[in-house]
């Protein structure tokens, strides 16, 4: 049996395709067309497909019909094996539809494909020969959008691709998917891309996936009638997918697609349904404190002592980073309520453990976790052992350093005993995924891990972790009389103190102010002596004047021929 390659992180560069054409599949694929009122797109998705350079034996197509208002009808242009079959009552909707055609799916590859696209003649072959090289990719094809005022017929369509002109079908629209591209673009083709951004770029309008993980994880999320292609994205992130997009891969699309035409409308939509589901969108979780279906980091701590897994679930609770389910795995169904001594109970600290954290739903007590488990889904693992308490931001700076790198897991020593070393332990779910997918016979997990995404040790004292108090939960002794009394005096003399500083400020402001009045007295009485003075002088001066007038009238009185 050929060993499974090994990819690290997102780089497929590791793998070479061969040249299309050149080469012999041997894998059998089958198309799931979800279609709904697109009769007139889907006569042309079909003749495309029957034009493919992929082996017909090996291909074939399942159309479902998602509740069109005049039923649909299979074309007389069409791959030999295709069928068409009704939406099955319960729901509707997108997922619906594509779960239906995987629930009925017999091929090896699963190729998800919609109603209003028009595929290359090697579209199929494009990404079939990667699937060829790993179980684990999700390859995406490459869309070119186009505005089909007027559509051609099946016929040309399917001459078009036989003759190798299928690139001049349709006018080319100036409208692209340009932020994906972008997040390619700038990450060589997406090898480098970090694990949160990889699925960002999954759009299910073409896009192929191994029918063994894509049913592992449960296949699409039924409940969505829009963003399901974001979501399902996220979980196969978390399987340990990796992404592929291939240029090689073309295909035209029919029209703008929603979510160019009705953007913000879309978008509005979409956010609670991704934001519930999808933890890498950090943006959409910036109300502090809510709680979500799929956590940012799923907590364990392992049974022990009342005390010491309360303090460690309390310090978890208590952090900077409130994105956070705790997990405590015990044999929670082991509790009978038949009669017992209560305090000589074996099972005394298990109880007291459910009684503390029963009604806390950011605490789940359970004996083993299910395989569509929203915390399984979670995209950090952290595992703490009971009794370590982690500081505030412990948690926020521990994830923080695995994003930094993309890194797969770290190690955090707490102590060292004689049955060895005490860890903590935070770890990336896809990279836990991916060395599953891998793995071989006598491998070691921290190796793959550190191989494929690296492994860091780190030291538990400098990120915050300490034991717990010797008494937990901390409690406050009645305070004796004579402290209490010396606590008064002490506030007592306190305020006196403050109370005379205050005094002393204000008495000092009254002296200011009076020194001030002085010095303005003093002014105000040097200006009214010089006033008198010049009061005086100008009087005697207006008293000569009026005697000099009264001695000419005297004069002139007595010699009055002068």
């Amino acid at each position: 049996m050929t060993p499974v390659p090994r990819i690290p992180h997102n780089d497929f560069g590791v793998l070479t395709p061969p040249a299309l054409g050149d080469w012999d599949p041997t894998l059998t694929v089958t198309v799931v067309i979800p279609a709904h009122n697109r009769q007139d797109t889907l006569d042309l998705t079909l003749a495309a497909l029957s034009a493919q350079s992929y082996p017909a034996d090996l291909m074939d197509v399942i159309v479902v019909d998602d509740g069109s208002a005049v039923p649909l009808r299979l074309p007389a242009l069409a791959p030999a094996r295709t069928r068409l079959v009704p939406s099955p009552e319960g729901g509707w909707g997108r997922a619906w539809a594509v779960q239906t055609g995987l629930d009925l799916a017999t091929g090896e590859i699963v190729f998800v494909l919609d109603a209003d696209m028009v595929p290359h003649r090697q579209h199929v072959e494009a990404q079939l020969r990667w699937h060829h090289l790993a179980p684990y990719l999700v390859v995406l094809g490459w869309i070119d959008f186009t505005p089909a005022e007027t559509l051609p017929t099946p016929h040309e369509v399917r001459e078009s691709l036989e003759s190798g002109t299928e690139a001049k079908l349709f006018p080319l629209s100036p409208h692209r998917h340009d932020w994906a591209e972008q997040i390619i673009a700038d990450h060589d083709g997406l090898r480098t891309a970090p694990s949160s951004l990889a699925t960002r770029v999954h759009v299910g309008a073409t896009a192929s996936y191994p029918a063994a993980l894509l049913r592992s994880i449960g296949g699409m999320d039924t409940s969505l009638v829009l963003a399901e292609d974001t979501e399902l994205g996220y979980r196969l992130t978390q399987a340990g997918a990796v992404f592929v997009p291939d240029p090689e891969s073309r295909a035209w699309h029919l029209g703008l697609p929603t979510a160019m035409r009705e953007f913000a409308a879309l978008k509005r939509y979409n956010d609670p349904y991704v934001a519930d589901r999808v933890p890498y969108r950090r943006y959409l979780r910036t109300d502090h404190g809510r709680q979500w279906l799929v956590p940012y980091v799923a907590a364990t701590v392992p049974p022990g002592s009342y005390e010491d897994v309360r303090a460690t679930v309390d310090g978890l609770l208590a952090g900077s980073l409130p994105d956070l389910a705790v997990t405590v795995p015990a044999p929670w169904s082991s509790l009978t309520a038949a009669r017992r001594s209560p305090l000589t109970d074996p099972d005394l600290d298990l109880r007291l453990i459910h009684a503390t954290f029963e009604h806390d739903p950011r605490v789940r007590l359970t004996d083993e976790a299910a395989l569509r488990d929203p915390l399984a889904m979670a995209p950090f693992r952290l595992l703490v052992p009971p009794g370590w308490v982690p500081g505030k931001d412990t948690v926020e700076r521990l994830v923080a350093r695995l994003e930094d790198g993309d890194a797969g897991a770290l190690s955090v020593a707490l102590d060292e005993t004689q049955d060895g070393v005490v860890v903590a332990r935070l770890e990336r779910t896809s990279a836990l995924s991916r060395a599953a997918l891998v793995a071989r016979p006598g491998d070691r997990l921290d190796d793959l891990l550190d191989d494929l995404f690296g492994l860091e040790w780190l030291d538990g004292a400098s990120w915050g972790f300490k034991r717990r108090p010797r008494t937990y939960p901390p409690r406050r002794r009645p305070v004796p009389e004579h402290d209490l009394l010396l606590a008064q005096r002490d506030k007592e003399i306190l305020r006196l103190r403050n109370r005379t500083a205050t005094l002393r400020a204000e008495l000092a402001q009254l002296r200011r102010q009076a020194g001030k009045a002085d010095r303005d007295a003093a002014r105000w009485r040097e200006k009214a002596e010089t006033w008198r003075q010049k009061a005086v002088a100008l009087s005697r001066a207006q008293n000569r004047t009026v005697l000099k007038r009264a001695a000419r009238r005297v004069r002139n009185l007595a010699f009055p021929d002068n």
